[in-house]
């Protein structure tokens, strides 16, 4: 079993930036895929981000078109916490962000990560608002 909390999330004006915190029990960041998705008022959850280190090309990541160029990944390992940072954010990124794991790593190396029926673990949700 896994949990996953989340954290970091607020109101802020768009072009600011937030870092939103996922942090996990056990070693689920370097043996799982751990993910980011989000969901609108009123739209479906949509993938955000992925990572994993387990392929063997060591470090891969993914981003939904929507977020390429404007979020990144970090980690502090001592606090089994993985970050996702985020800039240039817009009013269209006000969502429930969420952190997900999944134990089929594969997922973290293909599109793949953006089937939801294949992510095993969730957190509780941070609310992030971005105002015009």
């Amino acid at each position: 079993q896994v949990r996953l909390v989340e954290s970091g999330g607020g109101s802020v004006q768009a072009g600011g930036s937030l870092r939103l915190s996922c942090a996990a029990s056990g070693d689920a960041y370097s043996t799982y895929c751990i993910g980011w998705f989000r969901q609108a008022s009123g739209k479906e959850r949509e993938g955000v981000a992925a990572i994993t280190s387990m392929g063997f090309g060591g470090i891969t990541t993914q981003y939904a078109d929507s977020a390429k160029g404007r979020v990144s990944f970090s980690q502090d390992n001592a606090k089994n916490t993985l970050y996702l940072e985020m800039s240039s954010l817009k009013p269209e990124d006000t969502a429930m962000y969420y952190c997900a794991a999944a134990r089929r790593w594969s997922i973290c190396l293909s599109d793949s990560w953006l089937r939801q029926d294949d992510w095993n673990y969730w957190g509780q949700g941070t609310q992030v608002t971005v105002s015009s």
